[in-house]
């Protein structure tokens, strides 16, 4: 069993749980993930991981409160415990020699971005960080980004904090101010990642993204996660989650993204026990 050592609310949807799990927090590197399970009648989770503690033995994971599972994982207190914890799984982020980055984030996909820019910064890399979000309700990691960066951006599409405007534009002022960065690494929403890389494509900047397909096993045997990369299947729980942005096939991934999208939405619906369960929680 692994037990939350900590919990917190981090804006209205999105959790952040510090878990008791030594062995991965002693493996964990940026970029890999971990699949969880509540109990035994409980889904098979994916969630990379935000950050770990080796000290302390602790690994800790942010989640947006999207659907059953992860509406049951935010109703969890200090002391539950889940009943599986697996990894690290997936390829350790190649960042390869760097003297320069920007890490791009978006939305919740900063909590996935923060471990990279923590890395190229220990690693001595300059690292300038652009965190976009739609309004300043929901930003979050503003203070764990200015401790492992140089140049925090905060974006924000009404207007209400940091600047106006989109992640990708902010990206686009930067280079043209004269940035020369060796490496863009941009985590979000599929449309974000492929406009990023989109900017960079121009300058031959590498860019890697961080895909979220869908994902049942978590070690290639099923298939659920295959992506098209550069024209070659691969399959994101072995192969990445990290691929080069400029090589994605986003058409394809948004298609099987929304595979079960009217299902999903018909589920939150129409399951009692997800709507009592919101109830409790908001």
């Amino acid at each position: 069993m692994y037990k939350i050592v900590k919990r917190q609310q981090l804006n209205d949807t999105v959790v952040r749980l510090d878990i008791e799990a030594p062995f991965v927090a002693k493996k964990v590197k940026a970029g890999q993930f971990i699949i969880l399970r509540i109990d035994e009648q409980g889904e098979r989770m994916p969630l990379t991981v935000a950050d770990a503690d080796v000290k302390a033995g602790t690994v800790t994971i942010i989640f947006q409160i999207v659907g059953r599972t992860t509406m049951l994982l935010s109703q969890m207190k200090e002391g539950d415990s889940l009943l599986d914890f697996v990894g690290p799984l997936g390829k350790a982020t190649e960042f390869g020699t760097v003297k320069k980055a920007c890490v791009v984030g978006g939305g919740v996909g900063n909590a996935i971005a923060y471990p990279s820019a923590k890395a190229l910064h220990n690693a001595g890399a300059e690292v300038d960080v652009i965190a976009g979000f739609r309004s300043k309700d929901i930003v979050i990691l503003e203070n764990e980004y200015q401790d492992v960066c140089d140049h925090l951006y905060i974006t924000t599409d009404d207007g209400t904090y940091g600047e106006k405007g989109f992640v990708s534009d902010k990206l686009q002022n930067l280079i043209d101010e004269g940035n020369q960065y060796d490496l863009v690494i941009a985590i979000g929403p599929i449309p974000m990642m492929r406009v990023v890389s989109e900017v960079t494509r121009p300058y031959n900047i590498k860019t890697l993204v961080s895909l979220n397909p869908i994902m049942i096993d978590g070690t290639g045997m099923c298939g659920g996660c295959r992506v098209t990369v550069g024209g070659e299947i691969k399959f994101a729980c072995v192969d990445g989650p990290d691929f080069d942005g400029h090589q994605v096939d986003y058409d394809e991934l948004m298609k099987r993204n929304s595979t079960y999208a009217e299902f999903e939405a018909h589920d939150r619906e129409n399951c009692r026990m997800y709507q009592a369960a919101k109830k409790e929680v908001l």
